[in-house]
């Protein structure tokens, strides 16, 4: 018990988020996908990126190409794009004077027989703009995404993406226009943060563009609040399971005032030690974050923990 103890700070400091239901699967989730959980992560933060030059047109669309491969191939109702160029033209046709938004209802992802990462997702997508006096259009869509290896860092790139209906669009319905921006750009900050400190490299530069130029990570430890001080945590506490992986429960994200963003989540810690223990434990997370709408992703500004269900081996 004396090792388990040692690893508290790490189950309490960790500030992720995986996609899925906590409740389900953390009994049974087995040795490979705890270890693979950070490469799943790194495809969930480039799936929220994918929403954000629809629902935020004026980030750019070069944080839209950032995340495809160069020859990805993109299906929707209005026909094929095969490359960047295409994809970008396509982009730029798009009426400014639309309003989207994309609610992701589920997420599944799988491997293929070379192991490459697949996904499929169910999302709601609401427009204003497209119908007369602002109405809002409505449709259920289904997402299959393959990704494929950057050779410049854990973020994997869009090969290809096929976007089908799943019945017929509701227009000028009773549905009122919900925007989805900060659920979407928040989860694609949590996931980038979760893959980086759970990539077996421990490289700590590349969160450095995650990290608000002040920011104070108030762990059960104690505050974080440099540079360096993170860089010793992930060496120290952060390095000290083998393995980890987490899934969301009860995440919600809400723009407060100005660059300023806030988001709760809870989420369920699944570790593996270096003797092979399986540890578990719940925390609740509230961030706030600083977000330039034109950098690819969001800052962490602040990180407090509630610890929900203690630190133990599983089956305890």
């Amino acid at each position: 018990m004396a090792f388990i103890k040692a690893l508290l700070p790490v189950a309490l400091m960790s500030a992720v988020l995986i996609l899925g239901t906590a409740s389900e699967g953390m009994a049974d989730m087995t040795e490979d996908e705890v270890r693979q959980g950070f490469e799943e992560h790194a495809a969930a933060a480039q799936f929220y990126r994918w929403y954000q030059v629809y629902e935020r047109p004026e980030g750019g669309i070069g944080n839209a190409l950032d995340i495809l491969s160069d020859d990805v191939s993109v299906t929707s109702s209005l026909g094929t794009a095969n490359g960047r160029d295409e994809y970008a033209a396509r982009v730029s046709q798009l009426p400014d004077t639309w309003h989207n938004a994309h609610h992701v209802k589920s997420t599944a992802f799988t491997r293929d027989a070379d192991g490459a990462l697949m996904l499929n997702a169910e999302i709601t997508y609401q427009n204003t703009g497209m119908l007369p006096d602002n109405a809002v259009r409505q449709a259920e869509l289904s997402y299959a995404i393959s990704f494929e290896r950057s050779e410049s860092g854990v973020l994997p790139l869009l090969s290809s993406v096929a976007i089908a209906p799943n019945g017929d669009a509701i227009e000028n319905g009773d549905a009122a226009f919900e925007d989805a921006y900060a659920a979407n750009r928040m989860l694609s900050l949590v996931h980038y943060w979760l893959a980086l400190i759970e990539d077996p490299a421990r490289d700590p530069e590349p969160v450095r563009e995650i990290l608000a130029d002040t920011f104070s990570l108030n762990f059960s430890s104690g505050a974080i609040t440099d540079f360096e001080g993170f860089k010793d945590w992930l060496a120290g506490p952060g390095s000290q399971v083998a393995a980890s992986t987490h899934v969301v429960e009860n995440f919600s994200a809400r723009h407060v005032e100005g660059q300023t963003y806030a988001l709760s989540v809870d989420f369920d810690w699944t570790g593996i030690t270096p003797d092979g223990t399986v540890l578990v434990a719940k925390t609740r997370h509230n961030w706030t974050a600083v977000n330039d709408v034109t950098e690819r992703f969001a800052r962490i500004k602040t990180v407090d923990v509630e610890v929900l269900e203690s630190f133990r081996p599983r089956g305890n």
